[in-house]
């Protein structure tokens, strides 16, 4: 198969070594980390946009290195061929390999805070759509001292804890670990973030099951959802996560 893959440059690594096992020619498009930070509707215009872009005629599937992302892939319209999707609220559902292993950590580890190589190197050093959006739309992002000038102590101190200091509620760091790392540096970033913030760290072990199968064709429908041309993507409130229905309007030129 002729495929096309649109994800996340979070993802980078861990679908460039599955492209590498992968017997399809698959053409790959990264967008940027922050995407999701537009909000859902500023994440399936932009979606929709690159979608719109590609020439459909070469290939025979288009995948997606998303997962539900604060549901900015829903409202997302399969044009004339198929549009493939992983089932999972996020990305951390594909770095451990499924559904229920993330459901399960998450449960027993409250306050947890995922990295992996994708999520510290994909950082500051890069510009990031955030950059654009949460500061200037919701004011996450700012410092108390930004905060302070624009609205006064009182205010800025109300929305300090409320917008920008989100790390309150987390008490542990895990570092996913996938196998395809260089060396240890990943990790030791992880460690040192940890201990600089009095934190637990945990490093866990990912699972590229999931990476391997979206590009290998592989898409069965307990991970996968494949949306037939004409259709578009909804959420689900059970255990799909998202779902396929007739699109009600063509949102393609």
């Amino acid at each position: 198969m002729r495929l096309k893959l649109i994800g996340c440059e979070v993802l980078c690594r861990e679908l460039c070594q599955a492209l590498v096992r992968c017997r399809h020619h698959v053409d790959v498009e990264f967008l940027p980390k922050g995407l999701h930070d537009l909000g859902a509707a500023g994440m399936l215009a932009r979606l929709q946009e690159v979608l719109a872009r590609v020439d459909e005629s070469k290939y025979e599937a288009i995948l997606l290195g998303y997962a539900l992302c604060g549901n900015g892939i829903v409202g997302l319209q399969a044009r004339t061929i198929p549009l493939v999707v992983p089932r999972g609220h996020d990305c951390i559902t594909l770095l451990l390999g499924s559904r229920q292993r993330y459901h399960d950590y998450f449960n027993s580890h409250p306050g947890v805070y995922f990295t992996s190589t994708g999520w510290l190197e994909r950082g500051q050093s890069l510009q990031q759509t955030s950059q654009l959006s949460l500061r200037n739309e919701t004011g996450i992002g700012y410092s108390y001292e930004e905060l302070l000038e624009k609205y006064g102590e009182e205010n800025a101190r109300f929305l300090f804890d409320q917008l920008c200091n989100y790390t309150r509620n987390y008490g542990q760091m895990t570092y996913i670990e996938m196998g395809i790392e260089p060396d240890n540096s990943f990790e030791q970033k992880t460690v040192e973030e940890a201990e600089k913030r009095g934190w637990r760290y945990e490093k866990l072990q990912g699972d590229m099951r999931l990476f391997n199968q979206l590009l290998g064709g592989e898409w069965n429908p307990e991970d996968f959802l494949v949306v037939r041309p004409g259709c578009r993507i909804k959420s689900c409130y059970d255990e799909r996560i998202v779902d396929a229905v007739e699109a009600d309007k063509q949102v393609f030129p």
